[in-house]
């Protein structure tokens, strides 16, 4: 099955202007022979390292073999439970893979002690977990994997028969997993963590669930081909040039399931999308939406709404309308994505702006001070701001009514709640109604899994957002074994760090605490509406 990408409106206008000369320069086929050039000399260096992505399908192809004996033997020792362990790239993916395959999947992409509480609750006994970490030193993984050995020795079960690592070769987690003794499987380390659904990274843990990854890498390289040829009708043209290349630019990019069988696609967009464009004060911010949602019909002139559809039909005016197999897609999004780096004179493969956050949160968890006092509490709900935001009514009212009045007219708000993301599914809600409410696009992310997906484009993207954390405070915390820090404080850490980097960028920040979580998140969704 070929991915078919259809254009309207502005986007026509853009493929008409830009595809022509993409095929005159051969980027579709420099891109596939992997020519560091084509981003400009600042970018050389770090493409150089980063084009793997594009032979994944035939390098993954000789790990199936292997990570499908596993399943069967972890399934033979009555092992039928996955749990991830892994932040961005390493897990959105994999999460996308397993629900539209309709497979079973725990991802733990969190640092939340009630988030984490619950997944080594869950059928220990016949778990097995992935831990996932491209670098090796990823703080949340670390911890993950801490966790886990503890329980796991505490059950009278041996980690190293239940922990399989994915890493790049030669990392400190490669290093210190083979000498533990634990199963690692290597991927390919010329491919960047958002780059990397088709490499080992989107293969072991989805494979040991169940997925058809042989299945899964034939649908990516029934398009290989197509992607590779300077055609104007290359899919990876085409849609690279629709979402960067309208005049002006439509920087907020509306990602709207509509009819697909891929489940969650939106959210892996966004972070290959927000953190391979977001930088040096440009960059496309991708808004996860539903049919219904505001922005979709609002006509708001700075967004581009592309729908994911079942099969091709009729494009609704001003609209892309993209169809096709998830491999497919999962490339076709990477060069379309490759190429809009080009179209707006970017590295699409750096990410400067992330390691900031990290170190933010690291210093926090290193001196430990004093939590910064609210300006005030509201409804059981402490408040406070960052990056000049002022309240003038000490409200929960008053205080999200100032942090929308602080949204410039091409700006946009970004929700991020630093909770227990299974325990609160219909949380993201709130973003329909702040969005009907500010006239504005809304995203919502949850922390800190966000900071390894959209982080980068908060920062290094244009100075436009306002930002919403709303943080949970005083439920039972969780021990990270042989660490001085606990998984409460290291949350905790992570989004006072990212307000306090926010705020180093001049973007607004509104801090919401809730003691208690369940009776805040009731008071904020009536607040809100």
């Amino acid at each position: 099955m070929t991915v078919t990408v259809a254009v309207t409106g502005a986007a026509a206008e853009a493929v008409a202007r830009h595809v022509p000369q993409l095929v005159a320069d051969g980027v579709a086929g420099r891109i596939t022979t992997q020519d560091e050039t084509l981003w400009g000399p600042a970018a050389e260096e770090e493409a150089a390292k980063r084009l793997g992505w594009t032979e994944a399908v035939a390098v993954s192809e000789a790990l199936v073999d292997d990570i499908l004996a596993l399943r069967d033997d972890l399934r033979a020792k009555g092992v039928d439970h996955i749990v991830l362990g892994g932040m961005g790239g390493s897990s959105l993916a994999p999460e996308v893979i397993a629900n539209t395959y309709g497979v079973e999947l725990t991802v733990l992409d969190s640092t939340d002690p009630a988030q984490v509480r619950a997944a080594l609750e869950d059928r220990l006994a016949t778990t097995a977990v992935v831990i996932s970490s491209k670098s090796g030193s990823t703080v949340e993984t670390d911890s993950q994997k801490r966790v886990y050995e503890k329980a796991f020795r505490d059950a009278g079960i041996d980690p190293t028969e239940r922990i399989v690592v994915v890493t790049d070769p030669g990392s400190p987690l490669d290093r210190s997993a083979r000498a533990d003794g634990y199963r690692v499987f290597n991927a390919d380390p010329n491919v960047g963590g958002r780059y990397s659904a088709l490499t080992a990274f989107g293969l072991v843990p989805t494979g040991l669930a169940g997925v058809d990854i042989a299945e899964l890498l034939d649908e990516a390289q029934a398009v290989t081909l197509e992607l590779a040829l300077d055609s104007e009708k290359n899919p990876g043209l085409v849609l690279g040039a629709a979402i960067a290349g309208t005049a002006p630019l439509r920087d907020k990019l509306g990602i709207v399931s509509d009819g697909t069988h891929i489940v969650g696609f939106g959210d892996w967009v966004e972070q290959l999308i927000a953190e391979s464009t977001g930088k040096d004060g440009t960059g496309i911010l991708p808004v996860v939406l539903d049919v219904d949602s505001y922005e979709v019909t609002a006509g708001l002139p700075d967004v581009q709404i592309v729908r994911l559809v079942a099969n091709e039909r009729e494009v609704r005016e001003g609209e892309i309308e993209v169809s096709g197999s998830l491999g497919g897609q999962l490339l076709v999004w990477e060069y379309a994505t490759a190429v809009a780096g080009r179209l707006l004179g970017i590295n699409p493969f750096d990410q400067p702006d992330v390691e900031s956050a990290k170190i933010a949160a690291r210093g926090l968890l290193d001196a430990r001070p004093e939590p910064v006092p609210a300006l005030f509490t509201s409804e059981g709900v402490e408040v406070r701001t960052a990056g000049g935001l002022e309240i003038t009514e000490q409200t929960l009212d008053g205080a999200i009514d100032a942090l929308l009045a602080a949204l410039p007219e091409n700006g946009y708000l970004s929700v991020q709640a630093y909770l227990d993301r299974p325990a609160l599914p219909g949380l993201p809600a709130i973003r329909d109604a702040l969005a009907r409410r500010a006239g504005r696009p809304v995203t919502f992310g949850w922390g800190p899994r966000f900071l390894h997906s959209t982080g980068q484009y908060h920062k290094g993207g244009p100075a436009v957002g306002v930002f919403l954390q709303i943080v949970g405070a005083g439920g039972e915390d969780l021990e990270i074994p042989e660490r001085p820090f606990t998984f409460g404080q290291l949350i905790q850490a992570q989004a006072a760090g990212d307000a306090s980097v926010l705020a180093e960028h001049g973007r607004p920040v509104l801090t919401l605490t809730l003691p208690d979580v369940a009776a805040g998140v009731a008071i904020l969704r009536e607040r809100i509406g």
